[in-house]
């Protein structure tokens, strides 16, 4: 494990080693948390772990929108900081052959060998938790998921925050992928319960899933 006192050396370092996995404060003594998870992001698909002083729900949707897979506030139990970590590497298991099928949407592909989406065969940048959200409700089409289903599966652990973290991230998986995020025509909301990924007539060919 590797640690650093500001921004600086933090990127340097984040540079030299490539983690799997940065636990990142927002006020940091040059730099601003939130852009710094931006630019490591656009270097590769590490997962982020907020982990700050600054508890208003503001903060903690703005960490969201910027990219991070958790945020946790302080004072922390060491223990839930342990279990935390624990669930997002678990991302990282190795892929089992029913997960490698690519999905196709008509001009979208979400691709989890690669960990790509491709959207009019233009990749869509996608946060590691963005494209982990939405390869599970593309897996399930039809299929009405509620937020504490999609935190379970997703997420992989009880996660004890608030549950509208999913609609945080459901709002910027749309502004990626849909025509107009306002009217989304791919992931609905099901009032007063969750969201389904609208696929209909959706069959098996040649190792992927088309529409």
């Amino acid at each position: 494990m590797e640690s650093a006192q500001d921004g600086k050396t933090a990127l340097a370092t984040f540079k030299q080693f490539n983690p799997d996995l940065v636990i990142l404060d927002v006020n940091l003594p040059d730099a601003l948390g939130y852009n710094l998870c931006r630019e490591m992001q656009s270097m590769n698909d590490v997962f982020v772990l907020f982990l700050t002083s600054r508890d208003q729900p503001d903060d903690k949707n703005q960490g969201f929108k910027q990219g991070g897979d958790d945020y946790l506030t302080k004072p922390f139990d060491l223990m839930e900081l342990e279990n935390r970590v624990g669930a997002i590497l678990r991302r990282k298991r190795e892929i089992t052959p029913s997960d490698q099928q690519r999905l196709v949407y008509n001009h979208l592909t979400i691709d989890p060998t690669r960990r790509e989406v491709t959207l009019h065969d233009q990749l869509v940048p996608l946060t590691a938790l963005e494209f982990d959200l939405l390869h599970f409700l593309a897996s399930h089409p039809g299929q009405v998921l509620r937020r504490s289903e999609l935190i379970q599966e997703v997420w992989e652990y009880d996660y004890v925050g608030d549950q509208r973290v999913v609609d945080v991230h459901i709002g910027q998986i749309r502004k990626k992928i849909e025509i107009d995020a306002s009217d989304p025509k791919l992931i609905q909301t099901i009032r007063g319960v969750g969201y389904k990924f609208e696929a209909p007539n959706t069959e098996q060919n040649n190792g992927q899933r088309s529409l």
